[in-house]
């Protein structure tokens, strides 16, 4: 069932929330076994908050538009009562969270019900989901494969059927990976969007948290219940909320929509050109657009990435470099010797970039772009052979998803189900018009060229 399934069942009192919960939980422990996309279970909360809800509904008040459903977080959100790893064997030393993160609070205000944390990439620094310290999370669809990171448990429990919403964070790609490779719908919103207080951070003037679901009405429904400022994340909007459910079914009118070319048709197996081709088909686009310099920008993010991450780390490098996963460690430290005038030009440089795609948006509404170059690569595969050069997998997975979020514009991750694997589809607005990509992602699901594939069962 998808979450807005499960809150309807659980409103109109056809299913109870406990039994919701029951049911995600013995899924949970018939699926992890394979998956291994859960690092904690906090199942005595999940059952008491589920009985409180049915108690609430059973006096007639109303408990918010997802009532009952169950999800889970990447395990950099803070769970109150567990330590934050942030997929990380150093920060288990930590004494546990004192109180949720504000994200979760938000979800369970609107009725949610906490199932877990998920497993990661290390300190999110990762785009396969083979964490070092808990093991690779799982591909649902093929559990040989990669789930993508850093949020590959996320991936891994909403594209297995464990959970129908889970939370996770991007930084350079790690909602829209994860999404593309285990064939679920995911959000990147806008930068400062969804404030990030109580999460561990990895790059804060890239960070974005957002959801995962199998319906794009599942993401427009959390979107909705976690938009809103707090003082506790600098970054976050002052903007009020701006709701995006109701307007889903406004379809396509009016919207001009054109096709990424020049450096996002580029680096791509046939699957990945075959599922922009799909979707450029369903929509009619006539219209290609280019992102001036999108090579030079993923450069860039690169070098602010491992920059910002260095500093963030510089501590646990000096005093406990062994106990960090050695490939996360050596880029770390690589950072950390970066030159100052490096740095100060790709910052320069993202301020030039960001006002020449903004004014892409002059005469457009939407820009579509593929996901990753492939679909998910067998676990620890190491290279792959990208337009006739052999390339890292782990660097390069995210070559079309760090030049958008290097200026934090939101995006739609879609799946397009594909034989023998799905991969996604970015569909990007301007800054704050989620509600424009989730229109488009909406039309294509009801078109039935995007569709989450149904869970395996293990």
């Amino acid at each position: 069932m998808t979450a807005s399934e499960v809150a309807a069942a659980v409103t109109n009192r056809t299913m109870t929330a406990l039994d919701a919960t029951e049911a995600a939980l013995a899924r949970i422990a018939k699926a992890e076994p394979v998956l291994n996309a859960f690092t904690d279970i906090v199942a005595e909360r999940a059952r008491g908050r589920a009985r409180a809800l049915d108690a609430a509904i059973a006096r007639g008040e109303k408990v918010g538009p997802l009532a009952g459903v169950p999800f889970a977080v990447k395990n950099l959100f803070d769970v109150e009562g567990l330590t934050t790893r942030a997929g990380s064997k150093i920060n288990r030393d930590h004494p546990p969270a004192r109180r949720d993160a504000v994200l979760i609070e938000r979800l369970e205000a609107a009725g949610a019900v906490l199932i877990g944390a998920l497993n990661m990439g290390e300190y999110a620094y990762d785009f396969t989901g083979e964490n070092f310290h808990d093991g690779p999370s799982r591909n649902p669809q093929d559990p040989t494969r990669m789930t993508g990171g850093s949020s590959g448990g996320s991936g891994a429990a909403v594209g297995g059927g464990e959970v129908p919403l889970a939370l996770g964070s991007d930084t350079n790609g790690s909602i829209r990976v994860p999404a593309s490779f285990c064939g679920i719908f995911g959000l990147k919103p806008t930068y400062g969007r969804l404030p990030r207080s109580r999460s561990f951070p990895f790059v804060a003037s890239f960070d974005h948290l957002g959801p995962f679901a199998r319906s794009t009405a599942d993401l427009a429904l959390a979107y909705d219940a976690m938009q809103g400022p707090d003082a506790g994340d600098a970054a976050c909007t002052t903007r009020p909320p701006e709701p995006v459910h109701a307007a889903l079914g406004q379809g396509l009118d009016g919207l001009r929509i054109a096709r990424a070319g020049g450096y996002f048709a580029a680096n791509l197996f046939p699957e990945a050109r075959e599922a922009v081709d799909r979707v450029a088909k369903a929509l009619d686009i006539s219209k290609t657009v280019e992102l001036p310099e999108a090579a030079r920008a993923r450069a860039a993010a690169f070098v602010i990435t491992t920059v910002e991450g260095a500093s963030l780390h510089l501590d646990r490098l000096r005093t406990r470099p062994n106990d960090f996963d050695p490939a996360v460690r050596d880029r770390l430290i690589a950072g950390a010797m970066i030159p100052a005038p490096l740095v100060d030009r790709a910052q320069k440089f993202r301020r030039w970039y960001r006002a020449r795609v903004l004014e892409l948006f002059r005469d457009v509404d939407v820009i579509i772009a593929p996901a990753t170059p492939c679909v998910a690569p067998q676990l620890g595969r190491q290279t792959f052979m990208l337009d006739g050069v052999e390339l890292p997998v782990r660097a390069n997975i995210g070559i079309h998803t760090q030049p958008i979020s290097f200026i934090g514009l939101p995006v739609v991750a879609v799946p397009i189900p594909l034989e023998p694997m799905p991969i996604g589809v970015q569909i990007i607005a301007a800054p704050w018009r989620e509600d424009i990509a989730l229109r488009v992602a909406q039309a294509l699901e009801t078109a039935g060229v995007a569709r989450a594939p149904r869970p395996q069962i293990f």
